[in-house]
């Protein structure tokens, strides 16, 4: 059992990127004010953490305006949705593994 969390993936050990991946992977897309809702973050809190998401090429982000209000929505990447299922995939794997 030496070594056992090396193969959890890092991006998500965050609570708030947890969530986040997880809104994305069963929906098509989501929009910053309801990702803000759900996980009941701030602004700020929320912009850091799907940055660091997008940095890492795990999500899409689309800007946009409706009328004259501004519009951002997210979506998981193929890469990202891969090393989420990997993440919960090695999750399992240790819940199964006796000690």
């Amino acid at each position: 059992m030496k070594d056992i969390i090396h193969g959890l993936n890092k991006a998500f050990e965050s609570r708030i990127r947890l969530g986040i991946m997880s809104i994305l992977m069963v929906n098509e897309n989501a929009e910053f004010n309801m990702l803000k809702e759900v996980l009941n973050i701030t602004d700020g809190n929320l912009a850091s953490h799907t940055s660091a998401l997008e940095k890492l090429q795990f999500i899409e982000v689309k800007k946009q305006f409706i009328g004259k209000k501004p519009n951002t929505t997210y979506n998981a990447t193929a890469l990202g949705k891969k090393a989420f299922r990997d993440h919960l995939d090695f999750l399992e794997k240790i819940i199964r593994t006796k000690s």
